[in-house]
C-alpha cells in the first residue's frame, strides 16, 4: 500500500477547471446546458425556458409586481389570482426569420413562461389591477382594509 503519490511538474492545479467541473454536474442536474470559460462554444442555440425578471415592492397602500416583458402584445399576457396566489403567464412568438440574415447569436429567450408568487396576508386579491407600457407589466395589489392598522403611541406609565 502506497500514501504517497508522485509529483508530476506538468500535472497543475487549476480551480477554473474544479469550477467548470461543478457547474457541468449543476447544469446536469438543473437540466440546463453549461456556458464555457475557456471560449469552449457550450452555449444552447436556443433557450427552451425563461422567466421574466421581477421586482416586488410594497408601500402602505399596496403591492407592486413590475416585470420585464418586452415585445409583447399585451393580449398575450395572462394575470389571475387563484387560492392566494398571483400567476402571470404568457407567451413571447419567435420574430419570423427574414430571408437574407445570418443569426450570429440568439439570446433573447421565446416561448411560454410562468411566475407565480403567494400573496401576502393583507394583500387584497379581489381588487388587482395592471397595466403593461414599454415591456414592463405592473401589477398593483392594494393591501386590504383591515390590514391598515394605524399605529397607537402607548405610554408606559
Amino acid at each position: 500500500m502506497s500514501a504517497l503519490t508522485r509529483w508530476e511538474p506538468s500535472t497543475r492545479w487549476n480551480p477554473w477547471k474544479e469550477l467548470e467541473e461543478v457547474e457541468k454536474r449543476l447544469s446536469t442536474i438543473f437540466g440546463r446546458p453549461a456556458v464555457g470559460t475557456n471560449g469552449e462554444s457550450k452555449e444552447a442555440i436556443s433557450v427552451t425556458e425563461w422567466s421574466p425578471l421581477v421586482d416586488i415592492t410594497e408601500d402602505d397602500k399596496e403591492y407592486l409586481v413590475k416585470a420585464e416583458i418586452p415585445e409583447m402584445k399585451k393580449e398575450d399576457i395572462k394575470i389571475n389570482v387563484h387560492d392566494d396566489v398571483l400567476t402571470v403567464s404568457g407567451d413571447r412568438k419567435y420574430e419570423k426569420e427574414e430571408k437574407g440574415k445570418k443569426f450570429h447569436r440568439v439570446e433573447r429567450a421565446y416561448g411560454s413562461f410562468m411566475r407565480s408568487f403567494a400573496l401576502p396576508e393583507n394583500a387584497d386579491g379581489s381588487k388587482i389591477n395592471a397595466e403593461y407600457k414599454d415591456g414592463i407589466l405592473k401589477v398593483h395589489l392594494p393591501k386590504s382594509e383591515q390590514a391598515k392598522k394605524k399605529t397607537v403611541e402607548v405610554k408606559i406609565a
